[in-house]
């Protein structure tokens, strides 16, 4: 079942501006983040706080249909919010990566599954290496997977 509820879209313009035109072509523009060419899933999260639906555009790291999340926020000494509504409400995601979104269940990675992921994170989008040795916290990395 889809996040369903009210939307509160992002307080961030650009990211309103980006969810709003890759929903309404189904991810045919707006697919990049910004000018770097790099591809973007539109993930749909449960607000933590406020209960209310929440889109992000986050960098493309995908293998076999799982996806990953990657709490970078450019190396902010904060997480994003969306990782805490990961962590309160798990199985209340979707991911968009084309025209059809799809439910899934995410779960917060470490180890040596999140070093692998890692990897293949900074391999998608180089930048998170230099994110990663900006905060004194370690990035969250989330894995989603279809809900049976």
């Amino acid at each position: 079942m889809p996040v369903e509820g009210e939307y509160e879209p992002s307080p961030q313009q650009w990211v309103r501006d980006q969810v709003e035109r890759y929903e309404a072509t189904g991810g045919r523009e707006a697919n990049t983040l910004l000018d770097t060419g790099l591809p973007v899933v539109v993930f749909t999260t449960r607000g933590a706080t406020t209960g209310k639906v929440r889109k992000q555009p986050l960098m493309r790291v995908e293998k076999d249909g799982v996806y990953a999340m990657v709490g970078s926020q450019g190396g902010a000494p904060k997480d994003p919010a969306w990782v805490a509504n990961l962590r309160k409400y798990p199985d209340q995601v979707s991911v968009q990566d084309g025209p059809e979104p799809w439910d899934g269940v995410a779960r917060e990675i470490t180890g040596e599954e999140r070093a692998e992921w890692w990897e293949r994170a900074v391999a998608a989008y180089p930048p998170y290496a230099e994110y990663q040795q900006k905060t004194d916290r370690v990035i969250p990395v989330f894995l989603v997977e279809r809900k049976d």
